[in-house]
């Protein structure tokens, strides 16, 4: 496992669970995880908690990832507003890597219009979103649909993170 790369995206008003329990997850694992920012710098989450991008998303567009994890927060409607970002979540979709959201991030795989005619759950705020972009939205805690994996709220992160290793195992 320790030549399969994940990334996390980053970017301020990230919830703090949302990508914590991934990183430090998937690290004692065995994956190589990077956090992927807008910008090779320092974001603060919710809770004023601080992550240190480990790449900016233009040297992530250049690298070989076997999937990316897209957590929750208010960082997604953030990201969400950057080609890089799009862009690198459609090229991993396109190439059949995972591309797993949780409650949130959703709404960047929405804008990379990944979502049609995929099943996914998320937080229930952003279901019609989902749904408008073309999703079937389930209320269950993890939802596997190929290549994308989804869940609504940090208590799914077990779940989502079973099913994440078991897709890259």
């Amino acid at each position: 496992m320790s030549n399969k790369k994940i990334a996390i995206l980053v970017d301020d008003i990230y919830q703090d669970l949302e990508v914590w329990y991934p990183y430090l997850r998937l690290k004692e694992a065995g994956f190589e995880v990077y956090s992927v920012g807008c910008e090779k710098k320092t974001y603060k989450s919710k809770h004023g908690y601080e992550i240190k991008s480990d790449l900016s998303i233009n040297e992530a567009l250049l690298m070989d990832f076997e999937g990316v994890i897209i957590p929750g927060g208010y960082a997604p409607d953030i990201l969400r507003r950057h080609q890089e970002v799009l862009s690198f979540v459609r090229k991993l979709n396109e190439d059949s890597k995972i591309v797993a959201a949780i409650c949130h991030g959703l709404w960047v795989a929405a804008s990379a219009h990944i979502l049609k005619g995929k099943k996914c759950t998320c937080f229930y705020a952003i279901k019609d979103d989902v749904v408008n972009a073309g999703a079937t939205y389930l209320d269950e805690e993890v939802v596997v649909d190929g290549n994308l994996i989804s869940s609504r709220k940090p208590e799914d992160l077990p779940a989502f993170l079973r099913a994440i290793i078991n897709k890259l195992s």
